[in-house]
């Protein structure tokens, strides 16, 4: 998680002027806080963080107590995988999150029946990953949140409109869940050979192979 602060400064003369920072990392953030309260000319100090809530100085200390034990700088990659002949899909699930001082990949993938197309394969593929996130009990987080299909996030963002009803009910159940999780999302779309991880784990999935994989990484992965 980052922050930044806000504070307002006194100048001895009675004038006062307020400062917004740089977003700044959690492990620097109390260090800069009282670095600021030294020079006695702070009048007020806030700290707000990504989803916009503020905190004083105490509540980020006990804030920063509870993030250690949650997961924390989330990226989701999803894929979806489409089989015409057979309806099936196959979903593609990578989440990247720091656990304390670890980073952590979590792989999974999931075969679904009754599908209409590649497209809906995708918007199955990103709601499964929100569900992911549910489960482990994430909420109120930023998040990244990144695939290959342009068209749904560009819909997300709300810049693209969707047509077709089928893929409109799985929009509007994405939204829903990211509403539910008081997610904070940033979407960005991203090449197919950004996404082969997420694009193979599908494609495994159509073919039967069921993985999941939680594991940390070493900063040479990182």
């Amino acid at each position: 998680m980052k922050f930044r602060i806000i504070w307002e400064y006194h100048y001895k003369n009675k004038l006062s002027t307020s400062f917004t920072s740089d977003w700044i990392r959690e492990d620097a953030i109390l260090a800069i806080l009282e670095d600021i309260e030294n020079t006695g000319r702070a009048k007020s100090i806030l700290t707000e963080d990504e989803t916009g809530n503020t905190w004083t100085k105490k509540e980020v200390k006990k804030l920063l107590a509870k993030i250690e034990e949650e997961p924390d700088e989330l990226v989701l990659y999803f894929d979806g995988s489409f089989q015409k002949e057979t309806q099936k899909a196959g979903l593609g699930i990578v989440l990247y999150y720091r656990l304390g001082k670890e980073k952590i990949r979590h792989r999974i993938n999931a075969r679904i029946e009754q599908m209409e197309s590649n497209n809906e394969a995708e918007y199955a593929a990103l709601f499964y990953g929100l569900e992911q996130i549910e489960a482990l009990k994430i909420r109120g987080k930023k998040i990244m949140i990144k695939g290959d299909s342009q068209g749904l996030l560009m819909q997300l963002k709300g810049e693209w409109p969707c047509y077709e009803e089928y893929l409109t009910r799985w929009l509007d159940r994405i939204e829903a869940k990211i509403s539910q999780l008081n997610l904070l999302p940033v979407f960005e779309p991203i090449s197919r050979n950004e996404n082969k991880e997420a694009d193979k784990l599908a494609s495994q999935a159509i073919q039967e192979i069921i993985i999941e994989s939680k594991q940390a990484m070493d900063s040479s992965d990182t």
